[in-house]
């Protein structure tokens, strides 16, 4: 079958030609348009999976917790209280390990700091002079002491030990803190 198109004349001698089939036309492409969902193609929105709720075994088949954001908002830790060790011996130290043939006397020197910010703390304190060579564990001589150091604070004493014999040969020697036991004030 053949489509023919009807033509007329309008006043002015002009022809116009087919204004029923561009309509036609028109609103059939407008048809197509919105049965076929649309002409053009629609912005697409991809969701990272993350983001979706994971399956669980609920009552609704999936859980209502989501993902943590990435952007935790961080806290300062709240401030702790010291510890307290009653060995003491990481907070004394010593110097100038010697021994006085003339006085015949053991001295060594000793200082202690007290780390805390808070508290006073007494040290019982003892000072060994100890054989080193051959270092069998005799100990020639012992000196004891309490001493009482403030919070931050540093004392510091000179431990002593004479030994009685008249007449002392060579011999090997060293100086150890053996014990710093502290207690609170």
């Amino acid at each position: 079958m053949k489509y023919h198109a009807r033509t007329r004349t309008g006043a002015r001698g002009g022809t116009r030609k087919g204004i029923r089939v561009a309509v036609a036309a028109g609103l059939t492409l407008a048809t197509v348009a919105t049965v076929g969902g649309c002409a053009f193609g629609r912005p697409r929105v991809v969701v990272p999976p993350s983001y979706y709720p994971t399956p669980t075994s609920s009552a609704t088949g999936y859980s209502t917790d989501y993902p943590t954001p990435p952007y935790e908002p961080t806290y300062s830790p709240s401030p702790t209280q010291e510890t307290y060790d009653p060995d003491g011996r990481a907070d004394a130290s010593g110097s100038n390990c010697d021994f006085s043939n003339s006085l015949r006397q053991f001295t060594y020197t000793v200082s202690i700091t007290n780390p805390s910010s808070t508290d006073t703390y007494s040290y019982d304190m003892a000072v060994n002079w100890m054989k080193a060579k051959p270092a069998d564990g005799k100990a020639y001589g012992l000196h004891e002491r309490s001493i009482t150091v403030g919070p931050g604070a540093t004392e510091t004493y000179t431990a002593k030990y004479t030994v009685n014999q008249s007449s002392i040969g060579q011999f090997w020697y060293t100086c150890q803190i053996t014990r710093a036991h502290k207690t609170r004030m």
